[in-house]
């Protein structure tokens, strides 16, 4: 993949907040020998504003996304839900667009990564992650379970990998429906952390910053002893 060209998607919330999700994607990256470029000017992909039911608002910033990527043989994020927003909204990013954890698995096809995390690790799925990219099964499905997310992370030396019960349940971010409906959203996340703690991990961790964003924001109120990670952190650990 030396001859193609990256581009680093860095999305507004891990920007702002989790900006260590998005320098351990671009480090993946350069272990691949794909170095990627971040364009200057980036802004919110659109998602929120989509999500709040001002889809017209939004269409500005998907014609900014355009541009900027434009030149782009292959745009990586670390969020499986704004690759899905901006897959879904713009012609012709199937095939350019991916979450890095997806592009890992099915377009580079790593075997082995050179980290270390001795520690055990309970995997969240995120809905958009399971049901618009197919990072894992989804348990509504006949279908054979697999997890693209569990199969990387196996590949780190010293990592013990869980996975709770109710394995792809949603764990009441929803964007808007946070906002919308606070005390259902609550509880949809005690019950999935409790069932996340009852796996006896040290770390939840998950491809979507957002959804362990909510989840911390329990804990941290509740003192539950949780600490969260995103997976492309674990995944370039030691690069």
């Amino acid at each position: 993949m030396a001859y193609s060209k990256f581009g680093l998607f860095v999305p507004c919330y891990v920007n702002a907040l989790y900006p260590e999700a998005g320098v351990a994607t671009w480090r993946l990256l350069e272990y691949l020998g794909a170095g990627a470029e971040y364009p200057a000017g980036q802004t919110c992909c659109g998602q929120p504003m989509a999500n709040a039911g001002f889809e017209r608002e939004a269409e500005p910033l998907l014609r900014q996304f355009d541009r900027l990527f434009a030149l782009y043989d292959f745009i990586i994020t670390p969020s499986a839900s704004c690759a899905a927003f901006v897959k879904e909204h713009l012609d012709g990013m199937n095939g350019r667009l991916y979450e890095i954890c997806e592009y890992l698995h099915d377009v580079a096809k790593v075997e082995t990564l050179p980290g270390k995390f001795p520690h055990k690790v309970s995997i969240h799925n995120s809905c958009h992650g399971v049901r618009k990219l197919h990072l894992s099964s989804a348990s509504e499905q006949m279908e054979p379970r697999y997890s693209k997310l569990k199969k990387l992370l196996s590949m780190v030396e010293g990592i013990e990998v869980a996975e709770p019960a109710c394995v792809d349940e949603c764990c009441g971010f929803g964007g808007m429906f946070s906002i919308e409906e606070p005390a259902v959203s609550v509880c949809m996340g005690q019950d999935k952390l409790k069932n996340h703690l009852a796996t006896g991990a040290e770390y939840i961790t998950g491809a979507d910053s957002s959804c362990l964003m909510h989840l911390q924001g329990i804990a941290r109120r509740e003192k539950m002893p949780a600490r969260f990670i995103h997976i492309s952190q674990i995944l370039a650990a030691g690069l």
